[in-house]
């Protein structure tokens, strides 16, 4: 089994009785309200996990391939995918592609392949956090609950910042941005990320407060993340990626936004 359990956990799975007597932590349901799609070849990982996550309120929707979970994606439109890679006929790359043209749900991918260099493709194809088995369950659901509290921050702010130089519109309070006239598809994180560094607009934000604020602080240390979405940020929003004119390094202490009043 490629997630493990702690004891505390095991008798109430073996007994399969969480839908009757749902477990509460401290802060009561933590995933109430909330539907996560879990998309998986191995059915009897999906059934544990699918339990740990009932237990803690979510509505848990299970597909057992990439082509079921398009399909359940564009019909219940889930608050969030956890999503594995190697599957037959359609892998975790390509439903994870897929997805993203559906809609701006995050994505998790929980997975073996545990290189950096499928830990950055998972990223730059849009995945929002990047996990590899084994895990402990409780690691999965902080890791959830985190993702979730940044996407309803991110929904709920009332953003006063907007910027237009001609060339590049941002409108936080729509969400909208926009390259020599043409909208710009960006992901929640990517989003937030522009955010962040336009709201600075001029100075230089740190690698540790970027990753804290769009991440989490759970997160202060990932910087492998963190240069992987500049780098996206900049192929969408820059006429010349590889010599940047509103995304600029500070080497060795984080990046600043350089807009024209910067």
């Amino acid at each position: 089994m490629s997630v493990r359990f702690t004891d505390e956990q095991a008798p109430a799975m073996r007994g399969h009785q969480t839908n009757n007597h749902p477990l509460k932590t401290g802060n009561g349901m933590q995933g109430a309200g909330k539907k996560i799609l879990l998309v998986d070849d191995d059915a009897a990982l999906v059934k544990v996990l699918s339990l740990s996550l009932e237990r803690e309120g979510f509505e848990v929707m299970a597909a057992l391939s990439g082509v079921e979970a398009l399909r359940k994606a564009y019909e219940s439109r889930p608050d969030l995918v956890i999503l594995d890679i190697m599957m037959p006929h359609m892998d975790g790359w390509t439903t994870c592609r897929r997805l993203r043209e559906i809609a701006d749900m995050p994505i998790i991918m929980l997975t073996a392949k545990g290189d950096e260099s499928d830990v950055v493709h998972g990223l730059d194809l849009g995945a929002d956090d990047y996990i590899t088995k084994p895990c402990s369950s409780e690691e999965l659901k902080a890791r959830i609950r985190a993702l979730l509290r940044r996407t309803q921050a991110a929904d709920k702010a009332n953003w006063p910042v907007a910027y237009d130089d001609g060339w590049l519109k941002i409108d936080l309070s729509r969400q909208q941005v926009t390259v020599n006239g043409e909208p710009v598809d960006l992901t929640p994180t990517e989003f937030r990320l522009l955010s962040c560094l336009l709201q600075r607009n001029g100075q230089v934000v740190s690698h540790k407060e970027l990753l804290s604020e769009v991440w989490g602080p759970e997160y202060s240390d990932q910087v492998s993340y963190l240069s992987v979405y500049i780098r996206y940020l900049r192929q969408k929003i820059e006429q010349n990626p590889s010599q940047p004119t509103y995304i600029l390094t500070k080497w060795g202490m984080g990046y600043r936004f350089a807009g024209a009043e910067g």
